[in-house]
């Protein structure tokens, strides 16, 4: 069986608490050994001066396959995984049509394979044609290989079928990850707020994302189904898990790097990069979602990686499309986001990127445990570098970070034993 040697790097393992200078070994697609003196192998990785880390996890990403592969299919948004050193990731379902049957599933779990490079995770629609209406085949589609359900690009309205759709989740002991917003309340381009009103656009209230939150929590509570909220954006929203994880229910949260940095300030200049569904909030929203991360209200980092067509990115600001790209250069954001300034410390974040999303989605990844799944990530923290969009190995090039400097990337994704991507440093 072949084997492959990391060496001389500094192992950071959440899932054990382990941090200390050590050699890893892989053999075949499983982890053999972390420790010194581990003996030769058919291949050596040189990992001076790097973090080596359970293979990163985005719980949340959107890669067009099928119905719209001009702006991202699994082999290109596979690429671009990697090349931000994600081993696995988890695709949405509003695609065209949306995953909403046992077919759809094994068609993604069929084109990762075929693909051969991140682990592509199906997420199934909650309801046929995520139309909000009628339960879609939740069984038939965990057979298949579904690891949770979402109508992610719209909540799912009706109070009823959330109700059904959390009960019939909990006999499957399934995930329900739900896209908070309250349809009566959007329809709007931007957050709404000062800055919306001082420069004309349609607004998307704070409230819209609470009242959801509120509403599913509340059918939730004695239902005790996995519930977990995508892409939180405001204060109210933080303080409602907050409280919720304080009288025991079973809910989890992600936050996304533009949450983190980014401000509705931004869309002063009409840029459509920065439009995004939830929208960008205010400063003291920003806050709170960072506060929300420390003391583990949010559980885990996501990017909500949206490619779009630069033509359909070039329509006037409250006609394009809502989503950006990230997950090429997410790591560094974070790094930015929450290290710089002093918020959580390395191990923290490669915990927010691994062994939690892992913990959540119950996928056997998220550790360097001998015996475990042999997906790595080798970073180097001290890195500095530009984000080029031109660059990235996604077909689509609607990212608000172009030209950032950034510290901290990836040097080498392994997944499954191989190395499927290492930077050219020449």
């Amino acid at each position: 069986m072949p084997t492959l040697l990391i060496r001389n790097g500094t192992i950071l393992d959440p899932s054990r608490k382990l941090q200390q200078q050590a050699d890893l070994l892989i053999r075949d697609d499983r982890i053999e050994a972390v420790g010194h003196d581990l003996g030769r192998a058919d291949e050596v990785l040189d990992a001076a001066g790097c973090y080596v880390t359970p293979g990163l996890i985005d719980l949340h990403v959107h890669f067009r396959e099928p119905g719209d592969e001009e702006e991202e299919d699994i082999a290109s948004g596979s690429a671009a995984a990697v090349a931000g050193g994600f081993a696995s990731v988890c695709c949405m379902p509003n695609t065209k049509p949306p995953l909403d049957n046992e077919g759809q599933i094994e068609f993604v779990r069929r084109q990762s394979e075929r693909v051969g490079l991140a682990n592509v995770y199906p997420v199934g629609a909650i309801t046929k044609g995520r139309e909000g209406r009628e339960l879609a085949e939740m069984g038939l589609m965990l057979q298949r290989g579904a690891i949770a359900f979402s109508d992610d690009g719209c909540g799912v309205a009706d109070a009823a079928v959330m109700r059904k759709a959390l009960q019939y989740a909990k006999m499957f002991d399934a995930m329900l990850m739900q896209h908070c917003e309250e349809a009566a309340l959007s329809g709007g381009s931007m957050h709404a707020g000062l800055v919306s009103t001082e420069i004309g656009m349609p607004g998307i209230p704070a409230e819209a994302e609470q009242l959801m939150i509120a509403r599913d929590l509340l059918l939730n509570r004695t239902i005790g189904c996995r519930y977990h909220v995508q892409h939180v954006s405001t204060a109210g929203s933080v303080e409602l898990i907050r409280s919720a994880k304080r009288a025991g229910q079973a809910v989890t949260a992600e936050v996304t790097p533009h949450h983190l940095l980014l401000t509705d300030e931004c869309c002063r200049g009409y840029d459509t990069n920065y439009k995004m569904n939830p929208p960008l909030r205010t400063s003291a929203d920003v806050a709170a979602c960072i506060e929300g991360v420390k003391d583990g209200t949010i559980d885990c980092l996501a990017t909500d990686h949206a490619p779009h067509l630069a033509e359909e990115k070039e329509l006037e600001f409250p006609f394009a499309p809502f989503g950006i790209i990230s997950l090429e250069c997410a790591l560094g954001l974070y790094v930015k986001a929450l290290i710089e300034p002093g918020h959580i410390d390395w191990m923290k974040l490669i915990e927010l990127m691994s062994a939690a999303p892992a913990r959540i989605a119950r996928l056997s990844k998220g550790t360097l445990t001998p015996g475990a799944d042999a997906d790595v990530t080798v970073i180097d923290p001290a890195l500095r570098w530009t984000v080029d969009v031109d660059q990235m190995a996604s077909k689509s090039r609607n990212c608000p970070f172009g030209g950032w400097q950034l510290t901290g990337r990836a040097v080498a994704t392994i997944v499954g034993g191989d190395v499927k991507w290492q930077l050219d440093r020449r």
